[in-house]
């Protein structure tokens, strides 16, 4: 939000300056610099409750809203500010004779500055609240302040979260006191947009995702362009939610697609026993492994694919220790992503300015995927299932071997996350080739295959992943003579019974486990 740079000339945009504030916050964390710069500017404050407390404990002046409505706080602090005298003084238009005579006749101060920090409504959800926990920070005062000052920002600013106090530090400090009418307004814009999101997540939380789609993400952050550079990109939400960035420049738009598939890829190789490593291209893993250390993990990843590795994205969920990242330091790559750093670890990283390295913090993902599509929208629920070794069905008279069976799992995960049509061959945990994006299931094979091939790894005794089943055995097939022992796919297909027979007749083991992973 550009609220403290380069404001008009005031004779153009209408400077005011701050007489009277009303404080109501949650948190108060970072409110004590702003308060003190208030009274330091003479303004007269009022506030409620715990707001109250803390300010009359820095020693300054505050007015108690109860002494302004001459009613006290009632129904558990339910109602506080819902009074005439308080929006009242926020909503009176300074400029309109009818208002002022009427804040006059009421005895009604006008409130020039309303700082509201809300219930933490979602983090309670999040927290797995009582229903009745829940129900009590859905704030009615805060809200309301937020929308009354919104409406009247021609005279009145509104500071709608906590994360704004410093743009209003700023400016107070700055131009002694005064806002332009252009702040303002930005401030009222960021603070309806603030509203819009408690909204919606209290509608979501009520219907329980069974209404109309409501999606408010947060703080919309411009990007250095969208997917191509004639494309402009923004981003909603809040990333430091997720990661604390370390090093490098500022996250790109196909950055954040390429973080969002390694962040699913990663969680669902965490399944596995042992260190997981991948390296990610346009969405895709182009390397993966699970081993026993974090450095055999990275030389197996690196080893599936070195040339398409140039330029990826690594994520791993072990902490970086420094033998790992003076291996990693020889490839040039765009981001790592990671728990931890060891401390000469991350200085060996940071040799190269530009690199993007994010320390992962433990938060919960998003149970719908949105896009838009047509002149509307989509939404699914995100696909939480992956593969385990009880979910494969064996379909033939051979079963695989313990470790085929490991890496049945292994394989399957990973192509649940990598586009269709898609094929992945694997071995003890490491990924080999994969067939992505291709209009033929035969032709994904094919692909991988030949990929295979190119970095001489044997596939006998690999094992094959299809995203969707086999239409016909053809794949089982090219699969088998390819040195293939072992495959896993959904199922489903009014000819599976083609694929089983196939692998009877030549000793090839094949799991079922009914559920499809397409990926568009």
């Amino acid at each position: 939000m550009n609220v403290g740079q380069n404001p008009l000339h005031p004779t153009l945009d209408g400077p005011k300056r701050i007489k009277s504030a009303l404080l109501s916050v949650f948190h108060k964390d970072g409110l004590e610099p702003l308060v003190r710069e208030l009274d330091k500017l003479g303004v007269h404050l009022y506030s409620t409750g715990g707001t109250q407390e803390f300010i009359e404990k820095l020693g300054i002046p505050v007015t108690p809203v109860e002494d302004l409505t001459s009613y006290p706080s009632i129904l558990g602090g339910r109602v506080k500010t819902l009074h005439p005298k308080v929006f009242g003084g926020i909503l009176g238009r300074r400029d309109l004779d009818s208002d002022v005579a009427q804040l006059e006749q009421y005895e009604i101060p006008p409130i020039d500055l309303v700082i509201v920090d809300l219930y933490p409504f979602e983090v309670t959800v999040a927290a797995g609240g009582s229903e009745q926990a829940i129900i009590e920070k859905i704030d009615i005062g805060g809200i309301s302040l937020i929308r009354a000052a919104a409406k009247n920002h021609h005279d009145v600013v509104i500071i709608p979260a906590m994360a704004h106090y410093p743009a209003l530090l700023k400016i107070l400090t700055e131009q002694e006191g005064s806002t332009t009418l252009s702040q303002r307004k930005a401030f009222a814009a960021v603070a309806i947009g603030v509203s819009s999101q408690y909204d919606s997540a209290i509608h979501n939380w009520m219907a329980g995702g069974e209404a109309d789609l409501r999606v408010s993400a947060g703080p919309t952050h411009v990007l250095r362009y969208g997917e191509n550079p004639h494309q402009q990109g923004r981003f909603h939400g809040d990333l430091e939610d997720l990661f604390e960035q370390l090093n490098g420049k500022a996250l790109s738009y196909n950055n954040l697609l390429d973080l969002d598939a390694a962040l699913e890829l990663i969680d669902d190789l965490a399944t596995i026993n042992g260190v997981p490593f991948a390296i990610l291209k346009h969405n895709n893993a182009c390397g993966a492994a699970v081993r026993p250390t974090l450095k055999d993990a990275w030389d197996a990843a690196l080893a599936g694919d070195p040339v398409s590795a140039f330029g990826g994205v690594l994520i791993t969920t072990a902490e970086i220790d420094k033998h790992t990242a003076e291996a990693i330091d020889g490839l040039f790559f765009e981001i790592i992503c990671a728990p931890g750093y060891e401390t000469e670890a991350l200085s060996t990283l940071r040799r190269k300015k530009n690199r993007m390295i994010l320390r992962r913090k433990e938060a919960e993902r998003p149970k719908v995927k949105v896009r838009t599509a047509l002149n509307g929208i989509l939404s699914e629920d995100a696909d939480t299932i992956a593969t385990n070794k009880a979910s494969l069905n064996i379909a033939t008279d051979k079963a695989p071997s313990t470790q085929e069976s490991s890496d049945l799992v292994f394989a399957s995960i990973l192509v649940k996350h990598t586009k269709s049509n898609a094929i992945v061959l694997a071995k003890n945990h490491q990924l080999l080739a994969s067939g992505t994006g291709q209009t033929s299931r035969v032709d994904a094979l094919q692909q991988a295959i030949a990929k295979a091939g190119k970095f001489e790894f044997d596939l006998h005794g690999a094992v094959m992943a299809s995203d969707a089943f086999f239409p016909f055995p053809d794949c089982v097939e090219i699969a088998h003579k390819a040195g293939i022992t072992a495959v896993v796919h959904p199922g489903g297909s009014i000819r599976d019974q083609d694929s089983i027979d196939y692998c009877n007749a030549n000793g090839l083991a094949m799991a079922i486990t009914g559920t499809r992973h397409f990926k568009h």
